[in-house]
């Protein structure tokens, strides 16, 4: 009986953390559609976006490094060869590899391009974070056949959101919005170097050239939060991984921009690109990879990559807020969809979890026998047991 009720309170203990670390990762993708509709205002005039990046990575840098060493020197283990490559390999992939793939495929593709290949980072998250065995999958489940069919209703909502746009349902429709709106990847210098002069020799031409970079550039942040999960069970100090991950990334797009910026004009900012460099360094890179580490190490890889989608409908929102930007049947529709897969995802994580502290609810008892049958984990031995016993 004491037993049941210590399960029953750690359940509730953890079902409050984790519902806290859901409502953090539906407040980073609000923070980052509100970067989406900065950098439409602000970026727009022409700014190097690799220096834009310097300058974001460097002002989260500086705010992360101080916070993590003073609330974290007690926790903090001290660094090894295998910390620090696992530092440096989340470091190069979620901010370096991930940021400047992404604007080298936006100059090559264009924005509406991008953002459609964006849904993909769920789905390689949730393969690699399955073959790297943190998270679990069992397909003769209810709670398994749930998990891959809302991640795949997820992702089809985010696709959904980009490839049909409707009528307008809120606000009027104005001809050229769209192209007063996007990111203008015009006037921007290539980033090519000798790297990618030697895709070009190979027949790639520039287009898909920036469609590889685009998929390297997902791939790159699943990688990035699949890394991160193992890495935050063993290494239990959240913001220093936030702040060791931004120094090697940082470190990276600093030495990336020195050799590809060809004029010192290009490093100095405007009063609305000071502004943008402001809110993207302290809310979408400061900020957001703080929460989205801790929501990592709660929630897993798999479920933090599917807030992902959100941004769109975020960015959606907070145009017709700020900017007066219509609202379109697709986004609405696409939307729901988003929400509803992670709703599902969700239910079958908040299920796995109860099995787990052996408080399931009574429709869950049906099919245990199949998990039971096949049960070799010391938990699941001792969980069968004094079932067994008191027959």
């Amino acid at each position: 009986m004491s037993a049941a009720v210590a399960s029953s309170s750690a359940a509730a203990v953890g079902g409050d953390v984790v519902w806290k670390a859901h409502a953090a990762m539906a407040l980073v993708q609000l923070f980052n559609g509100g970067y989406h509709v900065i950098t439409k205002v602000a970026l727009n005039v022409g700014i190097n976006q690799l220096v834009f990046c310097v300058y974001r990575d460097l002002l989260a840098l500086a705010i992360l490094a101080p916070i993590a060493y003073v609330r974290e020197k007690r926790i903090r283990q001290p660094m090894n060869r295998r910390l620090f490559m696992s530092f440096f390999y989340i470091g190069l992939t979620g901010i370096f590899g991930n940021q400047l793939l992404f604007l080298i495929g936006l100059g090559y593709t264009n924005p509406t391009y991008a953002a459609a290949i964006q849904p993909a980072i769920p789905v390689f998250t949730f393969i690699l974070a399955v073959l790297m065995g943190t998270e679990r999958v069992n397909l003769l489940r209810v709670e398994g056949q749930a998990k891959v069919s809302g991640t795949l209703v997820c992702v089809s909502g985010a696709i959904f959101m980009v490839l049909f746009r409707g009528p307008a349902l809120i606000g009027s429709t104005e001809p050229d919005f769209a192209s007063q709106s996007e990111i203008s990847a015009k006037g921007q210098p290539e980033p090519v170097g000798w790297l990618m002069s030697s895709f070009l020799d190979f027949g790639f031409d520039n287009f898909h050239l920036g469609v590889l970079c685009l998929m390297g550039n997902c791939m790159c942040m699943a990688v990035f939060l699949a890394i991160q999960a193992p890495l935050l069970k063993r290494y239990p100090a959240n913001l220093s991984v936030s702040a060791y991950s931004y120094l090697f990334g940082a470190s990276l797009m600093v030495v990336t921009a020195l050799f590809m910026t060809n004029e010192s004009t290009e490093w100095s900012l405007t009063q609305s690109e000071l502004f943008a460099v402001l809110y993207a360094g302290i809310i979408a890179s400061a900020l957001n990879y703080g929460l989205l580490t801790w929501c990592n190490k709660i929630l897993g890889p798999a479920l933090v990559a599917l807030y992902n989608p959100l941004q769109p409908a975020a960015s959606a929102f907070l145009s017709r807020v700020f900017l007066g930007s219509p609202i379109y049947l697709g986004s609405v529709a696409g939307g729901l969809l988003i929400i509803a897969g992670l709703y599902v995802v969700t239910w079958a994580s908040f299920r796995e979890r109860q099995a787990a502290l052996g408080v399931l609810p009574p429709i869950a008892r049906v099919s245990e026998p199949l998990i039971h049958k096949d049960a070799k984990t010391p938990f699941q031995r001792v969980h069968i047991l004094p079932k067994s016993s008191s027959d």
